[in-house]
């Protein structure tokens, strides 16, 4: 299946998860936590983010960052590449440190900003590391707490979700975090948009947006569209299956191929595999007849 396109909207805040390889550690001396720390805080000022929120576990990363202009990709590949290339110089081993592509989260910061907050820093507690985030040192948690300052570190926006006044907001989220220790938590995650996972805010909060590039997916199954096909091209299931390569039934595979992708319902290659045939020979006649997707 083709990768998805990137979601790029300046001043967007985006929980982004950038994992060991293989699940491996990406972590190895005491030292290399602060080389990260001080490479997302250069990152961040040269592209002008902001990053609200981070926590260092011992095999991947959570941050949460807002972009300004410069696509995330673009910070993002600064910070993974240039930490990888740092701590492989050090280690007797070659390969990827990191997996080929980071996972990030659109975040619609007014329904999911606080949640996310605490999901970020009670993350050595659900794994069991810690039994308080106080005790886990790598996170911006105790930036929160008041226990210490790092500048690269924007803590106002969310604590002025708790109160306008610094003290009562720390001690309002102190509570907030506390109240959570010890208990079961669901992930954030589980309320992305059904209709596109990477997104996590409703249909409105997508369109308004990403605008018309919001395509919200169709709940029609690949099979129904298929359906479609067979009574508008007056064919059946088994001639679309078929070796025949009439110019009817090209027409109609690129027709359940172009709304498959448009309602994304399904990739080309999952239409490719239902019909047999060839996805560049596919691709071909959807630009051919319906001028691409």
């Amino acid at each position: 299946m083709p990768r998805p396109l990137r979601l790029h909207i300046p001043g967007a805040i985006y929980h982004v998860t950038l994992r060991g390889n293989h699940r491996r550690d990406i972590f190895f001396k005491a030292n290399d936590r602060r080389i990260l720390s001080d490479l997302i805080a250069e990152v961040i000022e040269r592209f002008g983010a902001r990053l609200h929120a981070y926590c260092f576990m011992t095999n991947h990363v959570h941050l949460l960052i807002q972009v300004a202009d410069a696509p995330l990709g673009r910070l993002m590949l600064h910070i993974a590449g240039r930490y990888a290339r740092t701590i492989q110089a050090a280690l007797p081993t070659t390969g990827h440190l990191f997996e080929k592509r980071y996972h990030p989260v659109l975040v619609d910061a007014d329904e999911y900003l606080l949640e996310l907050l605490r999901y970020i820093h009670l993350n050595p507690v659900r794994a069991r590391m810690v039994a308080s985030p106080d005790d886990y040192p790598w996170s911006s948690h105790h930036v929160y707490a008041g226990n210490r300052e790092e500048s690269w570190v924007t803590t106002g926006f969310a604590l002025s979700r708790f109160h306008l006044q610094r003290d009562k907001a720390v001690h309002a989220y102190r509570q907030f975090i506390r109240g959570q220790v010890g208990q079961s938590a669901t992930s954030p995650f589980d309320e992305c948009n059904p209709n596109d996972r990477r997104i996590l805010g409703g249909d409105d909060f997508a369109a308004r947006m990403l605008g018309e590039a919001w395509r919200p997916c169709s709940y029609k199954t690949l099979e129904a569209i298929i359906g479609e096909a067979c009574a508008i091209f007056t064919v059946t299931p088994e001639h679309l299956t078929s070796s025949s390569r009439t110019a009817s039934l090209v027409r109609a595979r690129a027709w359940v191929a172009h709304q498959a992708v448009t309602l994304r319902v399904g990739s080309l290659a999952a239409v490719a595999r239902r019909f047999n045939r060839d996805e560049s020979s596919l691709r071909h006649g959807v630009k051919q007849h319906f001028g691409g997707v």
